[in-house]
Parts: structure tokens; C-alpha cells; sequence
């Protein structure tokens, strides 16, 4: 009889693992309205909403070839002086850089997020690290244009590591967003159809943009020279896949770059906390992490998006934080600005 029992149970583990096995196996193929309506069911840490703009940004995503992570020996250990706090956001750290950090961009339809978001961060730090002295925001068009193959392939994609390394050795101008003055080199692209409170510039093309020309020049009316309107990074490096050290890193230096693996419920996150559920890998995104918290018992990561202010929680969005969900804590960079 005992025997009997044990294979009785045995046979409904196996089936039920089959059962869940079909399950994860049928809803990785799902899409659309139905992938949303499954993740209605499946989670409640963050809401969905299908939106005719985001599947369009998804085209723009890091080809796989640029989501690298380094060798152990490369990554900067941060030495655990301190216990981080429960929560910390960078614009309350540092408020004098507020506009800075909290500031959004928009990629337009480039796949030029592992320059935006690098740049966003160069910008971020340059005000932290000079005490508020230095508020400005650096270009990523010029980290676009001129870093060339050392970097990847522009408008199809990059290294974020490499934006950094290119702006050690040869600096990055001042820059802003679309049409953006007093400043040297601004987003060449302008964002893609109606945004709340912004300007209509019109539509986009159906593909992407043309990475932009390389020019060593500003744009009418700046006065500054190019080469003398140059900001460099006095150090970059790759943190450990440990998200205390990273948590210090943010707390001491500043908000950091990161990059993570794009599936398929991404593109539905309205709000709340992101944590990949199901559908297929599409590809590779850039951002920039600015802070963390605590929310109903689930550890998050406070992160800048580069699709608009009309995007998730007004161009923010949240992570869960200490899974490395996503490879988002296997791939973080930054650096310490000359300031």
C-alpha cells in the first residue's frame, strides 16, 4: 500500500511539473493583448498597458554582441564602510542637482541608449562630484557621432563601457536636449510625435535614424570652442554584481549606468515594479539608476528611462533589486569626472 502511495504522488509531481513545464513553455510565445491579460494573472508588482509607442522603441534595443559583462579581475571593488540606508534618491541627496539627475531624455528612434544614458550619468556626476558647480548637461550626440566603431554602431547600438573610455581619453561637450541653445552639441534627433507638455516637432521615420556625421565644431551661436568645451572622466570602471556595492557607489559618487536584458513584458510596464515574468529575450537596454527603495517588502532599484516623460512612472521606472533580474546587476559602469 505504502508503495502503492509513493507512486501515486510521484506520478502527480511528474505531471504537475509537465503541467507547469506547457504553461511557462506556451506563455514565453505569447504577445500582445494576451501576454498582458496572462501577466494580469500571473503578478501584482507592477500594471500593464499595451501602448502603440513602446513595441516601436522596442525595434531600438542593444543587439546581443553589446551586452558584455567583464572579467572579475576587471571590476573596482567598493570597500563596505557603511550599511546603505532602506531607501535613498539621488535628487534628495544632492538637491542642488535635482534638475540634473531627475532630468529625462528621449532616444527618439535610435537605438543610441547605451550613449544617452552614459552621458546622463557623465552629467549626473560632474554636478555631484564639483558640489553643484558644474550643471550642465554633457552630449550624448557627441558620444554618438565620434566615437565611432571604438563604441559599437551608433544609431544600431554600442558599448556603454566604451562611452566612457572614449570620453577619458578624448572628453565630451556640452549638450541638451532636441534644439536645446547655449550649449555645443545638442540630441540631433527630436522626439517622436505628441508628449505632454513638450513641442511637436512631427513625426518620425519608420525606421531608424541615420547615426549623425562626426562634427568637431558647435552649432551656430555657441560661442566656445569644441575642443575647449570638453568634459573627461578621470577613471571608468565596472562594479561588482553585488547591489550593496553599488548602493555605496550610488551613495558616495553619484548614479550609476546599467544595462539589462530586455524580454517581451517589459514593454507593457505602466508602473509599480518591474520583474520579468514571461515572454522571449528582445534585446538589451541601457539606463541609469538613481536610487532604491522598499515597497510592500520588495526591494527596488529607482531607475531613468530615455523613452519621454509619457513613459511608465513619468520616465521612471522600478526594478527589482538584489535578483539581478534581468542581468541588471552584472552590468553596471561608471567613473569619476575631472571637475
Amino acid at each position: 500500500m505504502l508503495l502503492f502511495l509513493t507512486l501515486f504522488v510521484a506520478i502527480l509531481a511528474a505531471d504537475e511539473k509537465i503541467l507547469q513545464d506547457a504553461v511557462k513553455k506556451e506563455s514565453k510565445a505569447l504577445t500582445g493583448h494576451a501576454l498582458a491579460e496572462f501577466l494580469r494573472t500571473l503578478q501584482s508588482l507592477f500594471e500593464v498597458k499595451k501602448s502603440e509607442e513602446v513595441p516601436v522603441r522596442m525595434k531600438y534595443l542593444l543587439p546581443k554582441h553589446f551586452m558584455v559583462k567583464p572579467k572579475e579581475e576587471d571590476r573596482t571593488k567598493i570597500q563596505l564602510d557603511k550599511e546603505p540606508p532602506e531607501k535613498f534618491d539621488a535628487r534628495d541627496a544632492w538637491p542642488y542637482c535635482r534638475e540634473i539627475i531627475g532630468h529625462v531624455r528621449d532616444q527618439s528612434r535610435c537605438g543610441s541608449c547605451w550613449a544617452v544614458s552614459a552621458a546622463s550619468v557623465m552629467s549626473d556626476r560632474l554636478c555631484v562630484q564639483s558640489n553643484g558647480k558644474i550643471k550642465l548637461h554633457v552630449s550624448d550626440t557627441d558620444i554618438l557621432a565620434c566615437c565611432g566603431e571604438f563604441c559599437g554602431d551608433g544609431c544600431s547600438g554600442g558599448w556603454p563601457f566604451q562611452a566612457w573610455e572614449w570620453v577619458r581619453k578624448y572628453g565630451v561637450c556640452t549638450g541638451g536636449d532636441y534644439r536645446a541653445k547655449g550649449v555645443c552639441k545638442p540630441y540631433a534627433f527630436h522626439p517622436c510625435g505628441n508628449h505632454e507638455n513638450q513641442v511637436y516637432y512631427g513625426v518620425c521615420p519608420k525606421g531608424s535614424w541615420p547615426t549623425p556625421r562626426c562634427e568637431k565644431f558647435c552649432q551656430r551661436g555657441y560661442i566656445k570652442p569644441y575642443k575647449k568645451d570638453k568634459f573627461y572622466a578621470k577613471k571608468s570602471y565596472w562594479l561588482p554584481n553585488d547591489e550593496k556595492e553599488i548602493r555605496l557607489d550610488i551613495m558616495k559618487n553619484g548614479p550609476v549606468q546599467a544595462a539589462f536584458d530586455v524580454y517581451e513584458d517589459f514593454k507593457l510596464y505602466k508602473r509599480g515594479i518591474y520583474k520579468h515574468k514571461e515572454g522571449i529575450q528582445t534585446g538589451g537596454h541601457a539606463v541609469k539608476i538613481i536610487g532604491w527603495g522598499k515597497d510592500n517588502g520588495t526591494d527596488y532599484w529607482l531607475i531613468a528611462n530615455s523613452w519621454s516623460k509619457d513613459w511608465g512612472e513619468s520616465g521612471f521606472f522600478r526594478m527589482v533589486r538584489g535578483e539581478n533580474d534581468c542581468e541588471i546587476e552584472d552590468m553596471i559602469t561608471a567613473g569619476i569626472m575631472m571637475v
